[in-house]
């Protein structure tokens, strides 16, 4: 009876060890919960870093397609008399802006409707610089009156000017955008300008030159925008120039007659 009372005294755990296991238990919890914060905070910058490269991707695609998709159409314009003065081509250029009408929308893919886009180079904070795209639908020769240069241009809207406003292009866009029809395609950017290649001459075999500034009747060759970022993207895509050939040399100032 004395041994079993003995032994009953003896089992148990005593304060040291009960705090050695609380210490342990503690410390592999601490050691999870740092884990899993690593993997989080990891899981988060490959995400951003992600969609960082997807976004540079597709606004690179969107410039190629809307530019190679442009339409040779004519613009009218008022005279003083208040008579509509034919425009031979509307595409017109410079260095900081590009106007177009294209078959191809960022909001309504190549099914919508065609639109009067306008590519602008708009400055920022910092001394950088952002592109911005902006459409209008096209409805005929005369809804591109608004562009002439004796009428007043279309109004910037505040979402150009806005220093917030960025639109992911490859997902939903954001519904100030869808608004505006205003589309940031790159920003954060030390420089982004704009040339035309002149149109090739088949009958000779000579290169033609990039000029800084379009105002032909025909429509250029091709567009180069040039661009480069105001901070390197480290271990992310920069953003790169693009350069689109324009395949439509349809002369806007002819008329076409089916000859069947």
């Amino acid at each position: 009876m004395a041994a079993r009372m003995a032994q009953s005294a003896q089992r148990g755990v005593t304060l040291l060890e009960l705090m050695i296991a609380i210490t342990l238990v503690a410390g592999l919890s601490t050691g999870m919960l740092m884990a899993m914060r690593t993997s989080l905070l990891t899981y988060e910058k490959t995400a951003k870093r992600l969609e960082s490269n997807r976004r540079f991707v597709k606004a690179q695609q969107m410039l190629s397609d809307q530019i190679s998709a442009v339409m040779p159409v004519q613009g009218v314009c008022l005279g003083d008399a208040g008579q509509a003065i034919g425009i031979p081509s509307f595409l017109s250029g410079s260095e900081d802006t590009l106007r177009l009408v294209s078959s191809y929308s960022i909001g309504e893919g190549s099914r919508g409707y065609p639109q009067i886009v306008e590519y602008r180079v708009l400055p920022e904070q910092r001394g950088s610089v952002r592109l911005v795209a902006t459409e209008r639908p096209y409805t005929g020769p005369q809804s591109t009156t608004p562009y002439c240069g004796g009428a007043p241009a279309p109004p910037v809207s505040s979402f150009e000017m806005g220093a917030q406003s960025a639109v992911e292009l490859g997902g939903a866009q954001s519904a100030a955008a869808a608004r505006d029809g205003s589309y940031v395609l790159a920003e954060h950017l030390a420089y982004c300008r704009f040339s035309y290649h002149e149109p090739y001459n088949q009958n000779r075999f000579i290169e033609t030159p990039w000029l800084p500034l379009w105002d032909k009747p025909l429509l250029p060759a091709g567009v180069r925008i040039e661009m480069r970022a105001a901070a390197p993207n480290a271990g992310g895509l920069s953003v790169l120039g693009v350069t689109v050939p324009i395949q439509v040399n349809r002369d806007p100032r002819m008329v076409y007659v089916d000859g069947f």
